[in-house]
């Protein structure tokens, strides 16, 4: 069987390390930016029901003449579909070959900090992962919110959060996603060779300021509801 050039380099990257890496950084960035521009969005709700519904209902019009009704949003579900399979897979991929590599007499000897950023990230995708299917069945397709998927975006965001355990549950998944930030930001900035020994404070700085500015502005949100800010 002749095996063409581009099947080639795509084997020879992903069978890598690296190119696991670059794999996890690249849809990484995808993730990141797409946290931003939906916090942002969230943060919204703050300027009222009308601006908040008016926004909810932009996002399913963004397009419309090109791609139809909520195209360009199921377009957007698409690529973070693919991405969300590709960054666990590579995520995964690591870790076997990790563990593969690494004798069991050792194992003793990975640094605590390293031991903790590793269980950070699994047990942190574990929470984000579930949480993102809550929050689906919850705000997007109505079935666990209490006034079903027909009502106002606003108000159904305000009814789900009137609810403790799930305004609790949300502040759990934006810490471990804020801690996820942090770690892998601080990763993907290593992988494209961003680092030396004088930027090294400086880019755990930045990576810490942007996971924390993403964390704050996922919580307050929530917690604005819970406590009768927003209502």
């Amino acid at each position: 069987m002749v095996i063409t050039p581009q099947r080639n380099i795509v084997s020879r990257t992903w069978g890598t390390s690296v190119g696991k890496k670059s794999v996890m950084a690249v849809t990484g960035g995808i993730f990141l930016l797409y946290v931003i521009a939906h916090m942002i969005g969230n943060l919204k709700i703050f300027f009222g029901i009308e601006a908040f519904d008016a926004y909810s209902q932009h996002l399913r019009e963004i397009g419309e003449a090109i791609f139809g009704y909520e195209g360009v949003l199921w377009i957007i579900r698409l690529v973070l579909t693919v991405s969300v399979v590709l960054h666990m897979w590579a995520a995964f991929s690591l870790w076997y070959r990790a563990k593969k590599a690494r004798p069991i007499g050792y194992q003793h000897r990975q640094s605590w900090q390293g031991s903790y950023a590793a269980r950070t990230m699994r047990w942190g995708g574990v929470i984000i992962a579930l949480f993102v299917i809550w929050h689906i069945l919850d705000l997007t397709t109505g079935t666990v919110n209490p006034l079903g998927g027909d009502d106002s975006a606003y108000m159904k965001l305000v009814a789900s959060f009137d609810r403790w355990y799930v305004a609790l549950f949300y502040v759990l998944a934006v810490v471990a996603l804020g801690f996820h930030i942090r770690h892998g930001l601080w990763s993907a900035i290593q992988t494209f060779g961003q680092n030396s020994a004088l930027k090294q404070n400086a880019l755990k700085t930045f990576s810490f300021v942007v996971a924390a500015v993403i964390t704050i502005g996922f919580a307050i949100v929530p917690l604005s509801v819970m406590f009768g800010l927003v209502g």
